[in-house]
């Protein structure tokens, strides 16, 4: 739960609300929907909200959605479920460079210094790796449908080795333009995230981070 809702409820809202948005389609765990209907409150009720059997690993359950996308449709968006703070202004600049150059993705500079070793540690460093040119990938990741479905037809890794959508359209030789993330857009992974994700939503100023 965050601030009244669950985290997923808040994702999926935030693309709900918006008028051009005329599909959305959640993987889940199993063909048990009940549990996911329950957790998206009044979302689930919206006619335009579907759901479809996610897969064993991030890249199956994206494809596995792409596949129930209406053939009307020439734009779609991958969000993280576990992203419930997504703003509209990083929805609209992300669709606007999709349009503009076929896929986009916001980003953020990479602020650490990254090193490069083989693991597990204890491990010996082999390089630093400039962070110049290094920025950590955040969601939506909006492109041409058909672009993306064909993508996920020729790729030749694994899909479990595939860690973000816009990787197929890399390996399949098509572009991706980064645009500007947001640090509001954080990924719900651990308790802290979800302390500062609700110090974000809280309404005293005083808690703002």
């Amino acid at each position: 739960m965050l601030n009244g809702k669950t985290v997923i409820a808040h994702a999926v809202d935030a693309f709900a609300r918006r008028p051009d948005v005329a599909q959305i389609v959640v993987a889940a765990p199993s063909d048990d929907f009940s549990v996911l209907r329950d957790a998206l409150g009044e979302v689930a009720g919206i006619p335009r909200v579907q759901f479809c059997r996610g897969g064993s690993c991030r890249a199956e359950s994206v494809r596995n959605a792409l596949r129930q996308v209406r053939s009307d449709m020439p734009w779609v968006a991958v969000h993280d479920a576990a992203r419930p703070l997504v703003s509209q202004a990083l929805i609209d600049r992300t669709f606007a460079a999709a349009r503009q150059y076929g896929a986009a993705v916001p980003a953020l500079p990479v602020s650490l210094t990254i090193k490069q070793a083989d693991g597990p540690l204890p491990a010996k460093v082999r390089q630093t790796v400039p962070r110049r040119s290094l920025w950590v990938m955040q969601t939506p990741q909006a492109m041409r449908r058909q672009d993306l479905l064909a993508a996920f037809e020729s790729c030749p890794l694994p899909l479990d080795q595939v860690t973000d959508d816009v990787q197929v359209l890399e390996l399949a030789g098509r572009e991706v333009w980064l645009v500007e993330g947001e640090e509001r857009n954080l990924k719900i992974t651990t308790r802290i995230d979800l302390q500062i994700a609700g110090m974000w939503l809280s309404p005293d100023p005083s808690a703002d981070c």
